[in-house]
């Protein structure tokens, strides 16, 4: 019986990582989801609600980069363990809040901790993957987000309809608690898990190139990333797309409060699609980067194969604006979304790819910053823009941002 199970340990873990990405984006999707209704009560103006999503982004930020730096240091159990502890306790917290400095000080609280999630979701693959088996990982621990997006968009209204919108941070909260229990059973390092066999251990070792096994000092490798052109491939490819999953992710309910004339029952029939949709893109961009992997191609082209692919589909966001009828608008959005997941799961696999082990989560982490800026000040411009025009200049930016993404990328990477 353990011969059978401990073949699939990795497999195990990166299901218990897609987990912890659902939970992330339960939690952090709860003000959004709920803005209409908070705003109206507390009579809450578009550029306040920027406010509050930003102060998210911005520790957000902030955590990618010393989350990646602590997760190095500290392992993948252990740094996980902790954030999991904070962002729960948060989100029990911001069942207080009732005023915009409020809401801003719980969602800054909450990024610190979310911070740490996609670093060592990335650094767990990177230990427990071959090369080959990383596009359909990361997928999957990637397509929590989509999935946790959309089950945000169905159960939170309705735990606000039924007991009040606070009881919906109460609920988040206690889900990050449970998960924190199963990932201390659940994950160890590969060479001291008690139910991994040698041949597993063997599948992963075998797939992993020389270079990932490498260990660096922490302080002394910073001038040499830094020198890397990798390294800024991965920096500015994130930073230019990013931004448009938050738009997507922080804007819709109210996008179609204020654009569309959805009630909050409304959006929770249909606001959670267009996160159904980027999880397919998640599933299509690692599949299809395998399968070119499969068939010969080298790994990194195959991922940047697939970006440039991607950026077809992304631009269907801009005409999402401009037609009339709220479902085409809707399905259109799915088709974006779709493309930027594929182009997502790419650019989260490519530090594995290229990167040694020591250095995935510091690397991530460092590009999880500057987008996270980005997308801070992209969020934050959102709201004063639909205060002051409409909100089609960010769906227009939506749309060419992941093209120059996908040129500097194609510019920059040099593949070991």
């Amino acid at each position: 019986m353990r011969g059978k199970s401990s073949g699939r340990v990795r497999w195990l873990i990166v299901w218990t990582l897609f987990l912890s990405t659902v939970i992330n984006y339960m939690s952090r999707q709860t003000f959004s989801v709920l803005s209409p209704l908070i705003a109206r009560q507390f009579h809450f103006a578009h550029r306040d609600i920027g406010a509050i999503l930003s102060s998210f982004q911005v520790s957000y930020a902030t955590a990618w980069l010393a989350g990646g730096i602590l997760l190095d240091a500290l392992g993948t159990k252990a740094g996980l363990v902790i954030a999991a502890a904070w962002w729960s306790a948060v989100s029990l917290l911001s069942a207080l809040a009732s005023s915009v400095p409020a809401f801003a000080v719980f969602r800054f609280m909450l990024g610190v901790g979310e911070g740490f999630n996609w670093p060592g979701a990335t650094k767990a693959v990177a230990e427990w993957f071959p090369a080959k088996e990383r596009g359909v990982a990361v997928a999957i621990f990637d397509s929590g987000s989509s999935v946790g997006g959309a089950l945000a968009a169905i159960s939170i209204p309705w735990i606000a309809l039924t007991a009040g919108w606070r009881w919906s941070f109460v609920f988040t909260g206690i889900l990050g608690l449970a998960w924190l229990t199963l990932w201390i059973f659940v994950y160890y390092p590969l060479d001291k898990h008690p139910r991994v066999t040698l041949e597993e251990t063997s599948l992963i070792r075998d797939g992993q190139s020389p270079h990932e096994s490498a260990v660096e000092p922490r302080l002394r490798q910073w001038p040499k990333l830094l020198r890397d052109s990798n390294v800024w491939a991965i920096v500015i490819g994130r930073s230019l797309t990013d931004p448009i999953w938050w738009f997507y992710v922080f804007w819709l309910p109210q996008y179609l409060s204020d654009a569309r004339g959805f009630s909050l029952q409304r959006i929770t029939m249909f606001a959670w699609i267009p996160f159904v949709a980027a999880d397919a893109g998640n599933f299509t961009g690692g599949f299809l980067a395998d399968f070119f992997v499969r068939r010969g191609m080298q790994v990194v082209r195959a991922r940047l194969m697939v970006c440039c692919i991607s950026c077809i589909p992304i631009l269907a966001g801009i005409p999402a604006a401009l037609v009339q009828n709220s479902y085409c608008a809707l399905a259109l959005i799915c088709v974006a979304l779709w493309g930027y997941a594929a182009w997502s799961t790419m650019g989260l696999t490519l530090p594995a790819d290229i990167l040694p082990q020591s250095h995935v989560a510091s690397v991530t982490g460092l590009s999880g910053l500057a987008a996270g800026l980005v997308g801070a000040a992209f969020t934050f411009s959102v709201g004063f823009l639909v205060d002051r025009v409409s909100y089609m200049p960010a769906f227009l930016a939506a749309g060419i941002l992941p093209i120059i993404a996908t040129a500097a990328v194609y510019r920059l990477i040099r593949a070991r």
